[in-house]
């Protein structure tokens, strides 16, 4: 691949939560002699906590809202946005505690503003999207059945284009519906595309698949194992919702810090055929919420789940992300294991008994 950018001054914006924090603290492990500066409103539960052990770091905080376009008046010039804010539950804008409104200023119209930045100093920009930019309908009607305690793609049965055992690649639709969360998302990597062509500037769109670790503010509709996991551990309720309501559904979990040797390639690279790729742990990090439950059973002992019928909007019993583009193009593989995954947040979640109140659960 041809073409480099010098990369030293990196801004990323929501770095005091999970995912941003991660990628500043792994950056600055990667490169020397980088300078990160981090813009966050603090307004999810538990950001405040990552503000200090990131500034004790020698990372710049800027307190604003990407939201509103008079707070980047006061940031200095980058080379490189990592846009890591966004409102990520499914059910953002649509369940009974959340403003679509603010949904789409937040993970939209902030994406513009963000851009409008990057136009002004031809600074590159990187968008962390998510998988939940496919369509619903034909995720939720495929082939599956079930065995182990978890779903799988029915043997010998017509898959939908973008559909193997290895998962969901980039060619599966995107046709609404796909939520309004993801639809903001959706949204938002076309404008990124767009700006970057019109006013000379690379960008990258990642989408990701369910990302983990120790030190998520998990929650039952994000950051699931992280919040099944602690909950688990304080014998907290814990619900199979949908589908039987027998916890078989399934996803892939990857490690934000996966993402930094990509993110390091793409930000030293111009040219590129393809900019838009799927990243998570694919089929060998991938288990349903029993099989995790198995895992929490034999580290923890024994727990009861209740079993809930309900059907709740934009549910999917089966997801996995096909990463094999990524490989293709940049030598890209996960490298934290799924039990290293797991593993890393029960210790945290021993370390940490008030975890789930600090994430804003309790």
């Amino acid at each position: 691949m041809a073409g480099t950018v010098v990369m030293r001054r990196i801004l990323i914006t929501g770095i005091c939560g999970f995912v941003g924090s991660t990628l500043a603290i792994k950056l600055m492990e990667a490169v020397s002699g980088i300078d990160i500066f981090g813009l966050d409103n603090f307004v999810r539960p538990g950001s405040e906590y990552n503000r200090a052990r990131l500034k004790n770091l020698g990372i710049s905080f800027y307190h604003g809202d990407i939201r509103c376009p008079s707070d980047f008046e006061c940031l200095p010039r980058v080379d490189w946005v990592i846009d890591a804010a966004a409102s990520s539950s499914i059910l953002a804008g649509v369940d009974e505690h959340t403003s679509s409104l603010q949904l789409v200023e937040n993970n939209l119209f902030g994406t513009v503003n963000l851009l409008e930045y990057c136009k002004k100093y031809e600074t590159g920009f990187t968008l962390i999207s998510t998988s939940r930019v496919y369509s619903v309908e034909p995720l939720s009607n495929l082939p599956i059945e079930s065995g182990n305690d978890a779903y799988r793609l029915a043997e010998n049965q017509k898959l939908p284009i973008g559909v193997s055992a290895e998962g969901v690649d980039e060619t599966f639709s995107t046709t609404p519906p796909v939520s309004l969360y993801g639809s903001t998302k959706l949204a938002s990597e076309v404008l990124a595309l767009e700006y970057g062509e019109a006013f000379n500037f690379p960008v990258w769109i990642n989408r990701c698949g369910v990302l983990a670790g120790a030190g998520q503010f998990g929650r039952p509709d994000q950051g699931i194992f992280a919040f099944w996991i602690n909950s688990w551990l304080q014998r907290k309720p814990l619900a199979y919702i949908g589908f039987g309501g027998n916890g078989y559904q399934v996803r892939d979990c990857l490690h934000p810090q996966d993402l930094v040797p990509l993110l390091l390639k793409q930000m030293n690279c111009i040219d590129a055929k393809d900019r838009i790729f799927n990243l998570g742990g694919g089929a060998s990090h991938a288990m349903s919420l029993a099989e995790l439950s198995g895992w929490c059973r034999d580290r923890f002992g024994n727990h009861h789940v209740t079993n809930n019928h309900e059907i709740r909007r934009f549910d999917i019993p089966w997801m996995i992300m096909d990463v094999a583009l990524a490989k293709q193009t940049w030598g890209w593989m996960p490298e934290t294991t799924s039990e290293e995954i797991l593993a890393e947040i029960a210790d945290h979640a021993e370390q940490h008994p008030e975890w789930l109140e600090l994430s804003g659960v309790l």
